[in-house]
């Protein structure tokens, strides 16, 4: 890794001012459009979009940018959720880049001998560490919606990651946070690389290179996405996993061939008669739970509801509630545990479990609806995730949510990028009360996530596209945005600027140092446990109305939309 030095005082001038929360208003274009987590990341796509390129090969550019610029949110370490529209065959494809669990994995990764581990200690190292299926995603994806060749949407995070770029606060940061926390410098690559030489975490405006990362990109460019899953990058991945100083883990070159990206079939369901909304389906848990959410909330008028007053919080929180107790008990890898997704999502099911609704008082811990025999299980499912949605001129559009898992995911930093440790979202316990966890650990299975990219249709036409990292409070983010733009007709800035409240089927979080912390007291008098904390969403989304896109980005972060 190239040492690194202090920026001079005109780069942190500029850094400060590309940094900037995103404006009040949404940007507006007429063309095309990306609103992704850093303002590099968005050049990079609309530069790709400027050249004639699709909405796909604009996502190559900025989820490789991220990957030098927000090395702690997600990567070609990790994997993802890609929904995509085709607009030339009114067509959505949904693709599944999610990680798989090494094959020698079994029920007792995570309780040797019986003893189950604490989250925090098997989630640095090796063990949690899967085989990482973004590339292999990108590549599927590119193959069929691609325009430009796929060794020219590399260009911009080699030449990032080669020349620098400004250490944002946010990552100095998290950084900073991770080293407390005892889960970051475990490795001594990812030492070196997040450290000062004195041990100190990298302040803000340092110039940070990468020129290790920009040789892995120079060699996916030239020679496919291939390269990654065979021959020496493959043995490196490896090699790091089963020799890590921590919790030495299970992946194997093998593990790595074997990796196949996959195409599923979207979950979709109607919105207040008006919008069809679409999301990903199993092995991640948001698309059907963001819109178990919405189908418990038609039954109930918000259009007229103040969106951050006790009663818009309160209904929320227990249609959240609801969706939350059905998410554990049966969201999993459908490949292994076939998800009833039909019937979480059937109208008279949904509205039977509106019923259950008290206006007037939390309901408490709700349960699962269904008369299955599935087990719960805790994952915590952490938040260093990213998201972007881009639209490009020929009418495509995509919504993407990529992930490590938590902050610098295992720790481990093989050829300048991080590796996920995303086996932690895992049950970690096989089953409970005697019935198998849906979501315990077996070889080759997905683990189980919150991501929630979705699209919002009018008429047969995409009219939004929106989705947020923030582990498994996605789902809240998420749904808590589309009913801001979709039932109180905000713009979508606006929209994604709202103070938060959470309900995960416990207590009420709201979010610290907003209007929702005011929250608190009315909630109580309802019934309702609240936490008052920070809430760190990133959701970037695109409006698209009468010809015109409008973009938005979360201003809890450094993100930015821009377009022509």
């Amino acid at each position: 890794m190239m040492k690194k030095r202090p920026a001079p005082f005109w780069t942190l001038f500029l850094s400060a001012a590309l940094l900037a929360p995103a404006n009040a208003a949404p940007v507006r274009a007429k063309s095309a459009m990306v609103a992704a987590a850093h303002p590099l990341a968005v050049k990079a796509g609309t530069d790709i979009l400027k050249q004639g390129g699709s909405a796909i090969d604009a996502a190559i550019a900025v989820q490789t940018v991220l990957n030098v610029v927000e090395p702690q949110s997600s990567g070609i370490g990790g994997g993802a959720f890609l929904l995509y529209w085709d607009a030339e065959k009114k067509e959505l494809q949904t693709f599944d880049g999610r990680e798989t669990a090494p094959a020698a994995a079994d029920e007792s990764l995570f309780a040797p001998g019986g003893n189950t581990m604490k989250w925090r200690d098997a989630a640095h190292g090796g063990l949690a560490a899967g085989a990482p299926g973004l590339l292999a995603m990108l590549d599927m994806a590119h193959k069929k919606y691609g325009k430009l060749p796929w060794r020219g949407l590399f260009s911009a995070a080699v030449q990032t990651a080669e020349n620098g770029f400004a250490v944002s606060p946010r990552l100095s940061e998290s950084v900073a946070a991770e080293a407390k926390a005892g889960g970051l410098g475990k490795e001594p690559a990812a030492k070196q690389y997040f450290f000062t030489a004195e041990g100190a975490p990298l302040p803000p405006g340092t110039i940070l290179k990468n020129p290790a990362l920009a040789d892995t990109f120079r060699q996916i460019a030239e020679n496919g996405a291939d390269v990654f899953y065979r021959g020496e990058i493959a043995r490196d991945v490896a090699a790091a996993v089963q020799n890590a100083a921590h919790n030495p883990g299970l992946l194997t070159e093998t593990d790595l061939r074997n990796y196949r990206a996959k195409t599923r079939p979207p979950v979709c369901a109607s919105y207040r008669r008006r919008y069809e909304i679409c999301g990903m389906g199993p092995p991640t848990s948001g698309g059907v739970a963001v819109l178990q959410i919405l189908k418990i909330l038609e039954n109930f008028e918000l259009a007229s509801v103040p969106p951050v007053s006790p009663r818009a919080a309160h209904i929320f929180s227990q249609a959240a509630r609801l969706a939350y107790a059905d998410r554990a008990a049966h969201m999993a890898d459908s490949d292994f545990h076939p998800a009833p997704v039909a019937e979480l999502l059937d109208a008279a099911y949904l509205k039977s479990r509106a019923a259950l609704i008290n206006p007037e008082r939390d309901m408490g811990a709700a349960k699962q609806g269904l008369k299955k025999n599935a087990a719960g299980g805790f994952s915590p499912d952490l938040p260093s995730t990213t998201h972007f949605s881009i639209a490009d001129k020929y009418g495509n559009a995509l919504s993407m949510t990529s992930s490590i898992e938590k902050a610098f995911g295992s720790g481990l930093m093989v050829r300048g990028f991080l590796l996920n440790n995303q086996l932690t979202d895992f049950s970690f316990a096989a089953e409970k009360d005697g019935a198998p966890a849906a979501n315990r650990v077996q070889g080759g299975k997905r683990p189980r996530s919150s991501m929630s990219p979705m699209i919002v249709f009018e008429n047969g036409a995409p009219v939004l596209l929106v989705g947020s990292p923030g582990g498994s409070r996605i789902i809240n983010y998420v749904a808590r945005a589309l009913v801001a733009v979709l039932d109180w007709r905000m713009d979508i800035q606006s929209a994604l600027a709202l103070p938060h409240y959470v309900n995960r089927n416990g207590a009420t979080d709201l979010e610290e140092g907003t209007a929702a912390a005011a929250l608190k007291t009315p909630l109580e008098a309802l019934g309702h446990e609240t936490n008052i904390r920070p809430l760190n969403s990133g959701l970037h989304g695109i409006r698209i109305t009468g010809g015109e896109l409008r973009g938005g980005a979360d201003p809890r972060r450094e993100g930015i939309a821009a377009g022509f």
